[in-house]
């Protein structure tokens, strides 16, 4: 293996290297070819002049395979510095159909496009801007990683066919397993919580699976949810753990693809060392005084509401993230913990990031009575069926405060990069709509 990476070749000017890759654009243009040809590390021109490597192009279209191997020639005009002369051309697989889409140039991301996007998903993400969209979001979860292996935590595997729905409810996939019925996991929730008695820090990044019949810009029925969750900890310091991770990912991608994030048009977002921490209630006076819409007394937070938080927090807070707490216990979930002084509020907070909710955090009930009580009550669920006795017994045997969180990372990469929709964060999306490709 002598070939070299495109961006290598400006190590090797005046001198003789070869290169592979796909041919990315050409032009005929006074007797002379100039084909762009693109690898993993970048793009490259070379400069045919002579007739018989010329011919080796005849008829073949982008998305061809190449070796080019040639004169390595200083050019300050060109991108990455150099060109290639001379060149001879080996064709590897050679392609006569012209691509359905255009790879050389930005994609057309407007909404009523996303279907022949997503159609031609297999050729379009060579195109230079999406494949930008997935270094970052390949950094971020580097980041992710790299964030809670310094904090001594374990990474865990768990498993996505399950005997019981995670989170309840009926937004659950349901598939054949030998004759018996399994859902698919909504999220990690139960077996994270379980591998606190058993490492105390742990943290996951894998796909779940929501069978919610959302039509919007945030949802999907699959997405990749990093989650972790603590032993031995309080409220407090959850949150500052929850928001010195969204800080650690965003310069950790800043850090290592800033190139691709300036191609993309992102903008660095502003984050303070400490995220704000609003109430709801402070956050419904607030959006209800400053629009008159109605919000005071509600128990969640509008879409709408929390585009205007961000826009108030950048502006008063000077963070375009906020943490927004004190939520009511009448919506929690029944592994969450109701704060004991006010039982009427969950110990709960979700991070909306640049007006979108990006992680749902909460210190857990780490009591087996109250556990069992609130899972039949809330749930109406029962500790001795499959799908929940495993779980309710890991806290028979001794389980220590703790919490945890769940974050998407395609809408921390949309906020991040700035585009519309959550499906743009998405190699192969699937909704409602689309199971392919």
């Amino acid at each position: 293996m002598n070939d070299l990476t495109i961006a290598e070749l400006s190590t090797k000017v005046g001198k003789t290297a070869t290169v592979r890759g796909w041919l990315h654009k050409r032009r005929d243009l006074g007797g002379m070819v100039f084909t762009v040809l693109r690898d993993r590390s970048g793009l490259v021109q070379a400069i045919i002049k002579d007739e018989a490597e010329q011919a080796k192009l005849a008829g073949l279209q982008n998305g061809t395979v190449l070796k080019i191997s040639g004169s390595i020639v200083e050019e300050a005009r060109a991108v990455g510095g150099v060109e290639i002369h001379e060149p001879t051309l080996e064709i590897i697989s050679p392609v006569t159909d012209v691509m359905p889409i255009e790879i050389d140039k930005p994609l057309d991301h407007k909404s009523e496009n996303f279907d022949v996007l997503f159609e031609n998903r297999v050729v379009g993400l060579r195109n230079l801007h999406e494949r930008a969209i997935f270094r970052v979001q390949a950094s971020l979860g580097r980041g992710f990683r790299d964030y809670f292996e310094k904090q001594d935590f374990v990474e865990i595997h768990t498993p996505k066919l399950l005997a019981g729905a995670t989170e309840g409810g009926a937004e659950v996939f349901e598939t054949n397993y030998f004759g018996d019925k399994a859902t698919l996991a909504q999220s990690p929730q139960f077996y994270k919580q379980m591998m606190v008695g058993v490492f105390e820090r742990v943290f996951e990044m894998a796909p779940v699976y929501r069978a919610e019949p959302s039509v919007t810009t945030r949802h999907m029925s699959e997405y990749i949810s990093l989650d972790a969750e603590v032993g031995f900890i309080n409220f407090d310091d959850l949150l500052s753990m929850v928001g010195g991770l969204l800080i650690h990912m965003t310069e950790y991608a800043w850090k290592h693809n800033e190139a691709e994030l300036q191609l993309l048009g992102a903008v660095k977002p502003v984050l303070p060392k400490a995220i704000p921490r609003l109430k709801m209630s402070e956050v419904h006076e607030l959006y209800q005084k400053a629009t008159g819409e109605k919000a005071v007394g509600e128990k969640d937070l509008f879409p709408a509401e929390e585009r205007w938080i961000c826009e108030y927090a950048a502006r008063e807070l000077g963070s375009e993230a906020v943490f927004v707490t004190d939520w009511p216990a009448a919506e929690m979930k029944f592994y969450h913990l109701a704060d004991d002084e006010h039982p009427e509020i969950a110990v709960r907070a979700d991070l909306i990031f640049r007006g979108v909710e990006i992680v749902t955090t909460s210190m857990r009930e780490h009591r087996y009575d109250k556990l069992v009580a609130q899972l039949k009550k809330i749930a109406h669920g029962d500790p001795e069926s499959d799908g929940f006795k495993y779980f309710v017994s890991a806290f028979k045997f001794g389980m220590p405060p703790h919490g945890g969180f769940g974050m998407g990372l395609e809408r921390v990469t949309q906020e991040l990069i700035g585009l519309s929709n959550v499906k743009e964060a998405s190699l192969f999306p699937r909704d409602t709509k689309r199971l392919a490709p």
